[in-house]
């Protein structure tokens, strides 16, 4: 990581975490607010990450079978009511629509916060017989939820998502997709972002409205704080026989089939930052950054130096790397300074002396480290380079989130270990909900997960002494 601080207007972190958040969110050019207060505009830049993120998960989820479809936006009031647990979940962020042209319309339609009622109003329409299940449905899409208290990308009222769908023959095929698509998130943000998680369940308090189990990836961000990074549910056949979803079974029978959902978020963008943003701006995992590789010619107005860095470009770009090159008639110091405050993971410079030496420098954004490379090697050196970064980029995530994990047997010990070190706090639980907003209420924190590494702390619950056999996570959520 870079010593010196190089943009001023971006507050350090150890100062104010918050500010120093929503400083790389606009001056990297990422979002900037829309007229309507809550909602964001996500730039170029931005929108580039995004991309990225969608291409890789869009074909992860290809390759077990799923296949995208579009929803509409709008839900009829009634629609919305006819699974209980969901609409009052939802009810407090529903935005409606009342009126259509001049006209009152006749029922409010709601902007989809979730897509449920949708898929289930199709299904009952379009499924027959066994033979056409699974239904493995997913689809990329905005939602509004009328939030109060606004972040880019962490909590916004209108964001970027997938939504999976599906629908299945029996329980066990359902489970099985909950818990495959878990992994899958998991991988994505491990092997990907460079964002290790905790998997696990979460409690009954903290489950998706309507759902038997959600199932989470949590994250630990560089202040301690925890981000729920996706979630996956299991809704058993509840959905499909308040909607009305039946299929012919084998034995000629009327059956409802049993349905999953799972979504992760533009969100990632924002653990993205926290996890791996420094005080002089964002480092980007290369799999997700818009540009991978920027070359800077150096002392560009000396003959050859331009052409030079031209055809670097054009090699890295042949390699398959995404990359540009600033030959604007900014100072070098500038250039460094923008490349490293945008996260690009590697920087190429090449200048006269180089030319002549046959070689050039290669600088990694996460860790400043130069390396200096004969021109003939250039692409598989990018290429090893860039695996380098994502390599310290998760080993330095992975040490944050060890080394702020911390056993309590107490809600007393729980608190002053969340107000001294932070982190996630791990306790002995007993499954009752009142020990659960005991630890909300006095010690500040939600539970984050049941993980499913489980750990014997001790025979009973830290909240209320009596027997437990879970192990819990708790922490100060985004």
């Amino acid at each position: 990581m870079a010593k010196d601080k190089k943009v001023e207007q971006i507050t350090d972190m150890e100062v104010d975490f918050a500010q120093w958040y929503t400083d790389i969110c606009r001056k990297a050019e990422l979002v900037e607010y829309a007229s309507v207060k809550g909602f964001t505009i996500l730039r170029p830049y931005g929108y580039a990450i995004w991309e990225n993120m969608q291409q890789i998960m869009d074909a992860e989820f290809k390759k077990t079978g799923h296949q995208n479809v579009a929803m509409p936006v709008l839900i009829p009031e009634s629609l919305l009511k006819k699974e209980g647990e969901l609409v009052n979940g939802f009810a407090p962020e529903c935005a409606w629509v009342t009126q259509g042209g001049s006209e009152e319309l006749e029922e409010r339609l709601a902007f989809r916060p979730t897509s449920e009622t949708m898929f289930c109003d199709h299904w009952s329409r379009v499924l027959h017989s066994y033979r056409e299940l699974p239904m493995l449905y997913n689809q990329w899409c905005s939602v509004i939820r009328w939030e109060k208290t606004t972040r880019p990308f962490l909590r916004s009222r209108e964001f970027w998502w997938q939504e999976g769908h599906t629908i299945h023959e029996t329980a066990e095929e359902a489970q099985a997709e909950t818990e495959q698509q878990l992994n899958c998130y998991a991988d994505f943000y491990e092997k990907v972002l460079a964002i290790p998680v905790v998997k696990g369940r979460k409690t009954d308090k903290e489950k998706f409205a309507g759902a038997e189990a959600t199932y989470t990836v949590e994250c630990m961000m560089k202040d301690h704080k925890a981000l729920q990074g996706a979630t996956s549910h299991y809704f058993g056949d509840k959905f499909s026989r308040a909607y009305g979803v039946t299929f012919t079974g084998r034995d000629n029978k009327l059956q409802y089939p049993f349905q999953t959902s799972w979504g992760s978020t533009t969100r990632m963008i924002g653990a993205v930052i926290m996890a791996h943003g420094d005080n002089n701006g964002l480092v980007l995992p290369p799999a997700i950054a818009p540009i991978q590789v920027i070359i800077l010619p150096v002392a560009q107005h000396k003959p050859g130096v331009l052409e030079a860095a031209s055809a670097l470009r054009d090699r890295l770009k042949a390699a398959g790397l995404r990359v540009q090159m600033d030959d604007s008639d900014n100072s070098m110091g500038w250039k460094c300074a923008q490349y490293e405050m945008k996260g690009v993971p590697l920087r190429v410079e090449i200048g006269p002396r180089d030319i002549e030496n046959d070689q050039c420098v290669l600088v990694r954004r996460n860790d400043g480290e130069k390396t200096v490379i004969r021109l003939e090697e250039l692409e598989e050196a990018a290429k090893a380079q860039l695996a380098l970064v994502q390599q310290g980029l998760y080993e330095k995530a992975k040490i944050n989130l060890d080394e702020h994990c911390w056993p309590a047997f107490s809600v007393e010990e729980a608190k002053k270990l969340q107000e001294e070190k932070g982190g996630f706090i791990k306790t002995m639980w007993c499954g009752d909900v009142a020990c659960e907003q005991k630890m909300k209420d006095e010690a500040g924190m939600s539970s984050r997960c049941i993980p499913f590494k489980q750990e014997h702390l001790s025979d009973v619950c830290a909240c209320c002494g009596k027997p437990a056999d879970k192990m819990i996570f708790w922490g100060v959520a985004y």
